[in-house]
């Protein structure tokens, strides 16, 4: 009877040592798997405690990147908190390249916090660039064709003032600037802008020969022009590298303008002939009116002779009378005929 209980104590002792050996072997897991990534850091003089690694598990960080990021700012003489660093990641950051950014920047002499290296990488996310591209060309400045040969165009047009075309292509070379690189205008904007100062220039050329003798001309005027405002960039120099002289614009355009005169004198005076024609028939509308109302006023000589016989107003001796003027104003007429 008293092995029951001794035996129902040793099923409850063994359990508990069951269940302290698994949560042992859990935390021995745990530890192990921290360990490495303890030891490293500590070693690297980069501590990063335990608390710090389990709370960045939780959150779905990557701790082990975080800590190599960590280990490499510390390397370089950069201090990094972890809670920086994760929070960088967590808005959606690269923090690699950022801290490759910073420790480039600091090697070359720039002037760049974590923060802003933050921001820098944050902005030129989705843009095809990266915050190392930026202080890579902030060190070593960088060569924009102009205009830009994806844009399916290889020269920038002017016309001269005397009508000539000049076809150029330029090459600017610019550096990055840092203080206005979150929020400033990138490359796009120095392409355009530089397009309509050579534009411009060569609109204001008196001849296309002056264009052709002194290209370096277009520079000075471009550059005077602070083209580089409001950019993430400072404009070193604006290089000519091609001139061509194209078509002869004006030619083509005074040709255009006299077709077009021509066009519109002729219909100008198609205009006029249309009148003319009109009003000519106009008047032979007129005269044949007029004729009407002659015959019509001859048709009523008749009656009013007829009426004046019944009024008395006219005899017969008058009649013959008449008659024998009208008789001899017609033999007049005949003999004036015969003898022409």
């Amino acid at each position: 009877m008293n092995m029951i209980p001794t035996l129902a104590m040793l099923d409850v002792t063994t359990i508990a040592l069951i269940v302290l050996v698994i949560v042992g072997l859990v935390v021995f897991g745990i530890i192990i798997s921290f360990f490495s990534v303890w030891l490293r850091a500590w070693l690297a003089g980069a501590y990063v405690g335990f608390t710090d690694l389990v709370a960045m598990r939780l959150r779905q960080v990557p701790y082990g990147m975080v800590v190599d990021a960590r280990i490499t700012a510390t390397k370089a003489g950069i201090s990094v908190a972890v809670d920086d660093i994760e929070a960088h990641f967590l808005a959606g950051g690269n923090v690699i390249p950022t801290v490759q950014a910073l420790i480039a920047a600091q090697k070359a002499g720039i002037s760049l916090d974590w923060n802003r290296a933050c921001a820098i990488d944050l902005a030129t996310k989705g843009s095809g660039k990266s915050v190392v591209e930026a202080v890579r060309t902030s060190v070593d400045p960088k060569v924009i064709d102009c205009p830009n040969p994806a844009s399916g165009r290889s020269t920038i047009d002017g016309v001269s003032k005397d009508g000539i075309q000049v076809k150029v292509r330029a090459r600017v070379t610019v550096r990055t600037n840092l203080d206005r690189f979150v929020g400033g205008a990138k490359e796009d904007t120095i392409i355009a802008r530089v397009g309509e100062g050579i534009v411009t220039t060569i609109g204001s050329a008196d001849t296309y020969k002056v264009v052709l003798e002194s290209p370096d001309s277009i520079s000075k005027v471009v550059l005077q022009r602070g083209l580089d405002v409001g950019t993430a960039f400072e404009i070193l120099s604006i290089d000519i590298a091609d001139v061509d002289v194209g078509e002869n614009v004006g030619a083509q355009l005074q040709e255009a303008q006299a077709e077009a005169d021509k066009n519109v004198a002729q219909a100008k005076a198609e205009i006029r002939r249309a009148a003319a024609v009109a009003l000519e028939q106009e008047m032979v509308a007129r005269v044949s009116e007029m004729k009407a109302k002659v015959v019509e006023a001859e048709a009523q000589v008749p009656l009013a002779m007829a009426e004046a016989f019944r009024s008395g107003n006219l005899g017969v001796m008058d009649y013959y009378k008449m008659e024998n003027i009208k008789s001899d104003t017609t033999m007049r007429g005949n003999i004036a005929k015969d003898e022409d």
